[in-house]
């Protein structure tokens, strides 16, 4: 990606491949995270997606016995696969826990601050 893009880009994807569980509420599918963000996720599954584009879904990812990260997730792109999610709604306690796994991956809190600014809408200085 050319440093332009990457400049324009307001949130880091952070390559993180773990186990998740994604849910509707009835269904449970077991998934891949192969990135995430404060914005949302890119997962892989072992089959094509049988999800419906329309729905709201749960995303669980346990970190360690006592962090994990729940986000509320709409679609947003892809096909077969591999399936980026937009992230609606997230909790206090998983903002700070997948804030922290950002932070550890960037190396660079400046970076991390300007993220959290285009979450909350602030234009920068």
């Amino acid at each position: 990606m050319a440093e332009s893009e990457r400049e324009k880009r307001h949130y880091q994807r952070i390559l993180y491949n773990a186990e998740a569980v994604l849910s509707d509420g009835d269904n449970r599918t077991v998934c891949k995270v192969i990135d995430i963000s404060l914005k949302g996720c890119l997962l892989d599954f072992e089959k094509p997606w049988p999800g419906n584009h329309l729905n709201t879904y749960t995303l669980r990812l346990v970190l360690s016995d006592e962090v994990s990260i729940s986000m509320m997730l709409k679609f947003s792109h892809g096909f077969g696969s591999q399936i980026g999610f937009k992230c609606e709604h997230i909790d206090i306690d998983s903002i700070t826990n997948l804030r922290r796994l950002v932070e550890l991956n960037l190396g660079d809190s400046e970076m991390l601050g300007r993220e959290l600014d285009a979450l909350c809408g602030i234009s920068p200085k």
